[in-house]
């Protein structure tokens, strides 16, 4: 049964120690400036639980960087993509949420609320993904997203239904 990481919580310090060594190592790789802003959105991202979307990462930054604009998160957002240290997770309400978890791993995404967690067990399988995407083109990676309903979508949705019953109501 599919379970979330225990290992990928903002409280390890050691997992966030790592990322943040990569962060600094891939820049200097690529010959790109360290500068606070980019330190901070890599950093904001590579804490959380919740892959945040761009304008979470901003509110986060703006809060301790007040003079961060919405246009330096994007640019620095899309730098670290492209430097291969963010994954994109692709559209979840009108828009796109972020891992540094870079190891092979699968999230579970509420239909609801678009809560997005890590999960294990599943294992997305490269080498079946790569023969069922041959006639197309090369597999390069392979991610399970489970879709279902939150236990606290469910709760709340449950306790609506009661409502309205009791009510007698109709949905």
């Amino acid at each position: 049964m599919a379970r979330q990481k225990a290992s990928d919580t903002t409280g390890d310090r050691a997992k966030l120690e790592e990322r943040m060594d990569l962060f600094q190592r891939t820049l200097a790789k690529a010959n790109v400036r360290l500068t606070a802003q980019r330190r901070a959105v890599f950093q904001e991202v590579a804490k959380r639980l919740d892959h945040p979307d761009a304008e979470a990462v901003y509110r986060a930054v703006q809060s301790a960087m007040p003079s961060v604009s919405r246009d330096t998160v994007h640019r620095a957002l899309g730098l670290l993509k492209d430097l291969g240290l963010l994954v994109p997770l692709g559209p979840r309400h009108e828009s796109v949420r972020y891992d540094a978890h870079l190891e092979p791993h699968d999230h579970y995404v509420c239909l609801r609320c678009g809560m997005t967690r890590d999960i294990d067990g599943l294992g997305g399988d490269l080498g079946a993904a790569s023969a069922s995407v041959g006639h197309l083109g090369s597999a390069v990676r392979a991610r399970v997203e489970v879709q279902g309903i939150c236990r606290v979508c469910a709760v709340r949705e449950a306790g609506r239904e009661t409502n309205t019953r009791t009510r007698g109501g109709t949905r």
